[in-house]
């Protein structure tokens, strides 16, 4: 069985260095849930491109397929988060991704847009990697940012 850095590898992904949180809050969450396991709660990451900030409103200044991208920018700064702050090989499976995207009014393909965030969670964490999801629109996002992401782990703590 392939480990997540593994297939970071197989990829050729590498991840990103978390961002620091933009305002008064933390990035990561430990709550024991006992018998050695945790949540892990991943504040909302947004899109971004190193220190610069992907902006604009899907579809009418982003196109889906570009959104989709963002959303795995950010899904890539959430494991990026997740191995600062536990270890990727310490996560027992996703259990939930709560999405948000920059939207134009009337427009309704959020799911698709947020495909790009849960495709690659499942590709590198494997079956491990899949989880509820919402996927919602929005008029506004921090730093008019396209997407912002946060998630929920279970993790081995013990």
């Amino acid at each position: 069985m392939t480990s997540p850095h593994g297939r970071l590898r197989d990829l050729g992904i590498t991840l990103p260095t978390p961002p620091p949180p933009a305002a008064s809050y933390v990035q990561t969450r430990l709550v024991d849930i006992g018998q050695g396991r945790s949540l892990l709660y991943v504040a909302g990451q947004v899109s971004r491109d190193g220190d610069q900030y992907l902006t604009g409103r899907c579809p009418d200044q982003v196109s889906v397929v570009e959104a989709a991208h963002r959303a795995r920018q950010c899904a890539l700064s959430i494991l990026a988060q997740m191995e600062a702050a536990i270890g990727l090989d310490n996560v027992i499976e996703m259990s939930q991704v709560l999405g948000y995207v920059l939207s134009a009014e009337g427009f309704a393909e959020h799911p698709k847009v947020l495909n790009g965030a849960s495709e690659l969670l499942v590709e590198v964490l494997g079956a491990a990697g899949k989880h509820t999801r919402m996927a919602l629109g929005t008029n506004a996002l921090p730093f008019s940012a396209t997407v912002e992401i946060a998630a929920v782990a279970v993790v081995r703590t013990g």
